[in-house]
């Protein structure tokens, strides 16, 4: 039986990516399928610093960039928290720093020639988004590519260098191309179909099994 191949597109400085990551995990568990996963690159921010600051007043963040009040901002993070606790989450916005998630992007290539993407894409939203860890931080993400089981030296020389940077930026053509402007977006490529947004498991449970009868 062929696997069901699922290319996602998200950016680890995004809580619903994390959160789709948790409704994926689900559908799968409750699926007789084989699933295939590979985790293309999306900068939300590619102008966020790369020397990320301590935590800042998220809600007055959120206001700023919606042009949206600062009630309407913390209902905004309350519904993402909320959501992420429903998928056994706890996202913590009072810790997070906002970073550039280039390298971050360039690690996760390294890590996909090694079968490591998947952990190492878990290993960093816990960083960012739980432990309030700056993931534009060369020695942050030596650490948490390490832990991860990926070799320290191989890891050190991609951070020196500009290895997988074209990787990187092919995604994100990729994903002009194929229109995709937010995420995550999850494409089933046996159908040629995305879905944007953390659906719930059993929305990406029904796209599953129609991708395993073609």
């Amino acid at each position: 039986m062929n696997a069901v191949n699922i290319e996602i597109w998200s950016d680890i400085a995004c809580p619903w990516c994390w959160i789709g990551k948790r409704s994926l995990e689900a559908a799968i568990a409750s699926s007789d399928h084989e699933v295939a996963i590979r985790w293309r690159a999306f900068e939300l921010n590619p102008d966020a610093p790369a020397d990320a600051p301590e935590a800042v007043d998220y809600v007055a963040r959120l206001a700023d960039k919606y042009g949206t009040s600062r009630d309407e901002a913390e209902g905004f993070i309350a519904r993402m928290v909320e959501a992420g606790r429903g998928r056994g989450l706890e996202i913590r916005f009072d810790r997070i720093r906002p970073s550039n998630t280039f390298d971050a992007h360039r690690l996760l290539a390294f890590a996909h020639r090694h079968d490591r993407q998947t952990e190492l894409k878990e290993n960093l939203f816990q960083a960012y988004l739980h432990e309030g860890r700056s993931i534009s931080d060369p020695e942050t993400l030596l650490a948490v590519a390490t832990e991860t089981g990926l070799a320290a030296s191989d890891v050190s020389a991609v951070l020196e260098g500009t290895d997988y940077a074209e990787d990187v930026r092919n995604d994100e053509d990729l994903a002009r191309k194929l229109g995709i402007t937010g995420v995550p977006c999850f494409v089933f490529t046996q159908l040629n179909e995305g879905i944007s947004g953390a659906q719930p498991p059993e929305v990406l449970g029904d796209v599953i099994n129609r991708a395993a009868q073609r």
